[in-house]
């Protein structure tokens, strides 16, 4: 039996997944590693915890899958977006990358609205100017960290990382190149011009490579420290988001996936660029195709928030009776009607991404009384990551890219109640693929082309992508739904003019 491996480099977690040339999961794995938060609006992480957490969660699903290592045809690696990994000329990392979260980079995007024009990079990027994408953090480095940046052979992203350690390249696939804002979106190529106006280095940025083409192979020192077969082909592989709308089996046009991992969103597929200033746009990882995506800061993430500073008594109850944690505090909150009678919440606990590109944007309850319990906070903490996907979703429908049917991944998948209240909300029914091993599986799909394992991505998706349930709007519930989000959507502009009346 031929494998291929998939590796996901996340936000809280890497996870690794072995799959068999039937698209059957033989075996997965994960690792976690943490998120620092020296200083307000800094989020970053140390690139070689990425790396501990991929060769130990290679090695648990090789020996969980009792595969020998030569029978991996090729390793695919997506990763988070936007991080910017300083490497010297040994490959080493020169520090802690900041991450998608990390806003720290805004003075350089304000001067360079100045200097260069925000629609002058957007013409050429199709992005939006904002401090978390990977330039600004780059242009930060050379103006905050000038002995950093004179050591700086190329810079990064998470998944090209990997692929550095695993194979001793530096390599840039063509779905994360959209974090530099001076990557053409239209032709996938580094426009040079551009990168020397916003006053980087052209020599920082690495070869564009198709998501599915081999960059390399794995190294005799990797193999000693993953427990890969050395040789093995390793492809370039690309943005989680979109391995992971591949591994929910989204190639066409019009089809969409729906993010439910540490952070919230949305993937429309398109046959051409489709920009807006408000929302994100990306080459998918598959040729031919982009992705109109929207990203918000609420997802996973609040719910762990809220399991870490509510859920003692839950996790107490777990640890007796082995049930879910999470499942447990969505028994809570499913004993709350829709509409949480009247809590609204909006999810911005690190800033807010599209369409508010509000770094400083804060999250907030609102319509508590005497009869609030911890029910109602779960609940409507559920039901603002629904109105945050929602209110991307609208904006997508702006211009022009209208959604029929969801495809949802992500641990949120995993949650009935969760997906229930994203169908009623945004009044769409969610297809749910298996949401545990969706990106990874993405991955895993972006090495098996590469290598010919799969004829094709139509071939792979067949075999490896199946819908497991199908959740549908109820008509009542989005009633209820309306009226909540008409006030969510009131509450944002409210809470910036009390914030602007309190400043001196």
């Amino acid at each position: 039996m031929t494998y291929v491996l998939g590796i996901d480099v996340g936000t809280s977690a890497c996870k690794a997944a072995l799959v068999d040339e039937t698209g059957r999961v033989a075996a997965s794995a994960g690792a976690a590693y943490p998120v620092h938060t020296p200083r307000s609006g800094w989020a970053e992480q140390d690139p070689d915890d990425w790396w501990r957490g991929v060769c130990a969660a290679v090695r648990e699903v090789l020996q969980t899958a009792a595969v020998d290592p030569r029978n991996i045809a090729a390793v695919g690696v997506d990763g988070q977006s936007w991080s910017a990994v300083a490497v010297d000329r040994d490959g080493n990392a020169l520090g802690p990358t900041p991450i998608w979260m990390d806003t720290r980079a805004e003075d350089v995007c304000a001067e360079w609205r100045e200097t260069v024009g925000e629609q002058a990079v957007f013409a050429v990027c199709g992005n939006p100017l904002k401090p978390s994408y990977t330039a600004p953090k780059a242009a930060w480095y050379k103006r905050h960290l000038p002995a950093l940046y004179g050591k700086t052979q190329k810079i990064l992203q998470s998944n090209g990382y990997i692929v550095l350690k695993l194979t001793g390249v530096c390599s840039q696939d063509k779905s994360q190149g959209y974090g530099w804002h001076c990557f053409d979106l239209k032709t996938c190529a580094w426009d040079a011009v551009l990168c020397r106006a916003l006053g980087l280095d052209p020599d920082l940025l690495p070869d564009v490579a198709d998501c599915h083409a081999v960059v390399g192979t794995v190294t005799p020192s990797a193999a000693a420290l993953c427990g890969l077969a050395e040789g093995t082909p390793v492809v370039a592989g690309g943005l989680d988001a979109a391995c992971g709308t591949l591994g929910a089996g989204v190639i066409q046009a019009g089809q969409t996936q729906e993010q439910g991992g540490q952070a919230g969103g949305m993937s429309i597929c398109c046959a051409e660029a489709k920009t807006d200033i408000r929302l994100i746009t990306s080459p998918h990882v598959v040729p031919g195709r982009w992705l109109l995506q929207g990203g918000t800061t609420g997802g996973g993430g609040v719910m762990r928030w809220l399991e870490r500073e509510f859920g003692a008594a839950e996790r107490d109850r777990a640890r007796q009776t082995g049930e879910s944690v999470f499942a447990l505090l969505d028994e809570a909150a499913a004993a709350v009607p829709p509409g949480s009678d009247g809590v609204v919440f909006l999810p911005y606990m690190a800033g807010e991404r599209s369409p508010l590109w509000d770094p400083d944007a804060r999250a907030l309850f609102y319509g508590m009384d005497m009869r609030t319990t911890k029910g109602h906070l779960i609940r409507a903490a559920l039901e603002g990551v629904a109105f945050a996907l929602r209110h991307n979703l609208e904006v997508a429908e702006e211009a022009g890219a209208p959604v029929s049917v969801l495809r949802a991944v992500g641990g949120a998948a995993n949650s009935p109640l969760w997906t229930q209240i994203k169908a009623d909300v945004t009044g769409k029914p969610l297809e749910i693929p298996d949401a545990e091993t969706a990106t990874a599986m993405g991955a895993a799909i972006l090495a098996g082309v590469g290598a010919g394992v799969f004829a094709d991505f139509a071939d792979a998706v067949a075999k490896c992508v199946t819908v497991r349930r199908t959740v549908t709007p109820d008509p009542a519930h989005k009633a209820v739904y309306d009226e909540r989000y008409a006030l969510y959507r009131r509450l944002y502009p409210a809470y910036q003019i009390l914030e602007r009346k309190q400043q001196p």
